[in-house]
């Protein structure tokens, strides 16, 4: 088997999802093995191996990451057990990777080393365990972690699969920089697999493909777990509602103005746990004139919803390192991602990131 070695950024939720389903798959689970993408390229799901993880709970730095996962808050429990994932979580630094709401829950570590230090650790940490892959899991609104991250990965030449809302791949400016030292980056923001943003996505483009004109819509989401706790710190959420809003906006016919268009989280509802609950409504206009409108109510596995799009990620991000491909990946990233360097329609983006992947 070949070995896909990732590396975690932030073991939460979404971290526990993936490593949990990730070994499910490598157990045989039938359930597992029926559903996501068997091969890519030349990788399977369960070619995924954790060689590294970083952290800022005093609950989980320190621990083995097959234990760090169920720790509180976390609450994703689809396996009792995960083999193999034995890596020491290292302590990252916290900057502004914790939001007001959160603090009390995630209990940050009491950070004893300065960013610098913290770095040289990781650094020797990635280059010991010869991690290929970075995925960042960090909270909306980690700008500055999310940079420190970037620097970390362009500087140990490890691939990175940005999850969150702090624009890199996207960014010119940082584009540029993977190009230039050579390491691949997909982003940003990861698209759900049957998530709010593509089933709004396929909704608009319905209406386009079936010449109608959209006028107003709106997207709200509501959840139960750390992260829409932390969403609810209305300054961290400005990249969050750009990165969904842009994600509808570039499937337009026309144009949207600002006042007609409504997407981004809207509460936090503690009993829902990981279930996401999004609140689609369209309206518009069709021949000969004649108004329309419609609603749809989407109940997902928020964190299910996330893994099954990052396992596919990894591997696209993988080739790229196996390539010796930097910069952004514009076709996975338009396919996976709400807010990618170059938005394309999603068949257009599969069919590219296949033809990538097979060239």
């Amino acid at each position: 088997m070949t070995a896909v070695k990732v590396g975690i950024i932030g073991v939460g939720n979404c971290a526990s999802g993936i490593i949990q389903g990730v070994a499910l798959r490598k157990a045989g689970n039938k359930e597992a093995k029926a559903y996501g993408n068997a091969k890519i390229g030349k990788y399977s799901i369960e070619d995924i191996e954790f060689v590294s993880a970083f952290d800022i709970g005093a609950n989980k730095v320190g621990k083995p990451l097959s234990k760090a996962i169920y720790e509180p808050p976390n609450v994703v429990q689809w396996i009792d057990k995960v083999p193999g994932a034995d890596v020491t979580v290292m302590e990252s630094p916290t900057l502004d990777g914790v939001g007001i709401y959160v603090d009390n829950k995630i209990k940050p570590m009491k950070n004893t080393a300065t960013a610098v230090k913290l770095r040289d650790s990781i650094l020797d940490q990635l280059k010991r365990t010869k991690t290929e892959v970075l995925v960042n899991y960090l909270p909306v609104g980690s700008q500055k972690a999310t940079e420190f991250w970037a620097e970390t990965a362009l500087e140990a030449k490890v691939g990175l699969v940005n999850c969150m809302p702090v624009f890199i791949a996207s960014n010119k400016d940082w584009a540029k920089r993977f190009t230039a030292q050579n390491v691949p980056i997909v982003g940003d923001d990861v698209k759900g697999v049957v998530g709010a943003t593509i089933v709004h996505r396929t909704l608009a483009q319905l209406c386009n493909d079936r010449g109608v004109d959209i006028t107003k819509t709106y997207q709200i989401n509501v959840g139960g777990n750390t992260d829409f706790l932390n969403m609810k710190e209305a300054s961290r959420l400005e990249s969050k509602k750009i990165s969904k809003t842009e994600a509808v906006q570039n499937v337009l016919a026309v144009r949207l103005p600002d006042d007609q268009i409504y997407v981004g989280p809207s509460d936090f509802i503690p009993y829902l746990g990981n279930t996401k609950l999004a609140f689609i409504r369209i309206e518009g206009k069709m021949f000969p004139g004649i108004p329309f409108n419609m609603e749809l109510r989407l109940d997902v596995d928020d964190k299910a919803n996330s893994a099954g799009v990052v396992v596919d990620a990894i591997r696209y991000c993988k080739i790229a390192v196996d390539r010796k491909v930097g910069g952004p990946l514009l076709a996975p990233s338009a396919w996976l991602m709400k807010h990618p360097p170059q938005p394309m329609a999603d068949e257009t983006a599969k069919r590219e990131a296949a033809a990538w992947v097979a060239s």
